[in-house]
């Protein structure tokens, strides 16, 4: 596998349909920061560089994701759990903490599937690749500028019924306008 950069955006892959990044991308488009299984091998991968408690590790996962991916408690404990059954990790207390470790079988078990977590990788690296390139970063401050001013005037005016149904009828409108959007034919003059 090649060098891969820190920070390279794990929580920002999703996949749109059989086809990856753009298939499917219309009515049932769901993002998802892993497949079915992905985690276990991401973890691996991280307590190889070096051991970590729980915790750790769900901020490593953020970290790594530039802030696109927060794991949960609830998936990755468990996740940690089931790797230390089959033999993967071993935890051993310090300091009131649970400290796991990958093994040699863990190890051995990362080396046998590099194919898939290399793909896993190339999955996040191409999605990134595409979402990180020009504008995107203009795109995700004006969609925060909006979700930020849609809560401060729910929340400035709670259970006021008149609000909230002008901000749902802004936020619909802006939402059929976006999904409206289409490259515009390029006129190539010499």
């Amino acid at each position: 596998m090649g060098p891969r950069a820190r920070g390279f955006g794990w929580g920002a892959w999703a996949r749109g349909g059989p086809g990856g990044w753009g298939a499917g991308c219309g009515p049932g488009f769901q993002w998802r920061f892993f497949d079915r299984g992905d985690l276990k091998y991401v973890i691996l991968r991280l307590l190889k560089e070096k051991p970590m408690h729980g915790y750790e590790v769900m901020r490593a996962l953020e970290e790594e994701s530039g802030g696109w991916y927060r794991a949960s408690a609830g998936s990755v404990y468990p996740t940690l759990q089931m790797l230390e059954d089959q033999g993967y990790v071993v935890a051993k207390e310090e300091e009131g903490k649970k400290v796991y470790s990958i093994t040699d079988a863990g190890r051995e078990y990362l080396h046998e599937n590099r194919d898939v977590v290399e793909n896993i990788f190339d999955r996040v690296s191409e999605f990134t690749s595409r979402f990180f390139r020009a504008g995107m970063g203009e795109v995700t401050r004006s969609f925060s500028r909006l979700a930020q001013a849609t809560f401060e005037r729910a929340v400035k005016w709670p259970g006021d019924e008149d609000v909230i149904r002008q901000l749902r009828e802004i936020l619909d409108r802006a939402t059929h306008d976006v999904e409206g959007v289409r490259p515009q034919a390029r006129s190539d003059t010499v």
